[in-house]
């Protein structure tokens, strides 16, 4: 295949896979939300099920009007969403769905590169606060800031513990390096990446950044139409980009019966439990106090991961 139309297929697969995974999770959420609240919720759009009420939102936020408001910073504010989508963007090219180099960039240093972007989502919403020129925006901004900068360190913690018993910071690599036992010995470590990347994507039970009880709805209060939508794409990628991470740094990825041939059906399927589980938990547990999200960053989640980190590094010194 010539080197053109390769790089073609490997960018509109990622492109296809940015819009289309969100929608579904999306899509998914509501149905699985109505069925636990024991509600009906729309079923009109698309006949069966409500099945096309995505799209549905979708073309009504198109046609909502744009407003900027006269006091804010309009570049600013209008670039914020943008800034918001395109480090997930970026960390679907770093993601492998199967054996064989079933990837669109593989790199030596995909988990670093991984980390690396993902830390770009503060500067989404510290943007958007600043710019919006609403108290109300600057102190979900500033609530985002404090939270993702915290739960950050555990993230990576969690993440190091991985690479470190794999030996490789490639994604590829760290699945091919994968064990079944694997799922016990790092599991505290899983357990501390999956809630650091819930509350790095701001989703309940630690939205405070948006707390629309209190701060109507945060960093996102100003705005409307298409830019908000951005806003919500950003956060149905966010799901799935921590629960492919998930799946890949610590259930194996693509391993599972003839994952020579089914390895990316593997993935999907993973990472589809575990965003189900993201939405679990956003129907089960309430928000957290600004207090209480930050004790369980820094008591719970930062001395867990650092055990685990140790307890890595003296199995690997042994063996």
């Amino acid at each position: 295949m010539p080197l053109w139309l390769d790089l073609a297929v490997r960018v509109v697969a990622v492109v296809l896979g940015f819009l289309v995974l969100p929608l579904v999770v999306g899509q998914t959420e509501h149905k699985v939300m109505a069925h636990m609240q024991s509600r009906l919720g729309p079923m009109y759009a698309g006949a069966f099920h409500g099945w096309a009420q995505l799209i549905a939102d979708g073309v009504k936020f198109v046609q909502k009007e744009d407003i900027t408001p006269r006091a804010a910073d309009g570049t600013v504010f209008r670039l914020a969403p943008l800034v918001a989508l395109f480090p997930y963007l970026l960390v679907f090219l770093a993601l492998p769905l199967g054996p064989g180099g079933l990837v669109a960039q593989a790199m030596d240093i995909g988990l670093f590169f991984v980390l690396a972007v993902l830390g770009v989502g503060v500067v989404a919403v510290l943007m958007s606060a600043w710019a919006s020129a609403n108290k109300y925006s600057l102190l979900g901004g500033l609530r985002g800031a404090a939270q993702l900068l915290g739960y950050e360190l555990p993230l990576v913690l969690a993440a190091a513990s991985v690479a470190m018993a794999a030996g490789t910071l490639s994604l590829p690599g760290i699945v091919e390096a994968w064990r079944p036992w694997w799922l016990l010995w790092q599991l505290p470590a899983a357990i501390v990446f999956f809630i650091a990347g819930v509350a790095e994507i701001r989703r309940p039970p630690f939205d405070m950044p948006i707390a629309d009880s209190e701060l109507v709805f945060g960093y996102m209060t100003e705005y409307t139409g298409l830019r908000f939508a951005f806003f919500l794409l950003a956060e149905y990628v966010g799901i799935v980009v921590i629960s492919a991470l998930t799946t890949i740094l610590f259930l194996g990825g693509w391993h599972g019966p003839f994952a020579e041939h089914l390895g990316w059906l593997w993935t999907l399927a993973k990472t589809f439990a575990v965003a189900f589980v993201i939405i679990w938990m956003r129907v089960t547990f309430p928000r957290l106090r600004e207090d209480q999200l930050q004790r369980l960053c820094w008591l719970v989640l930062v001395p867990v991961a650092l055990g685990q980190l140790v307890l890595t590094a003296v199995v690997k010194v042994l063996t």
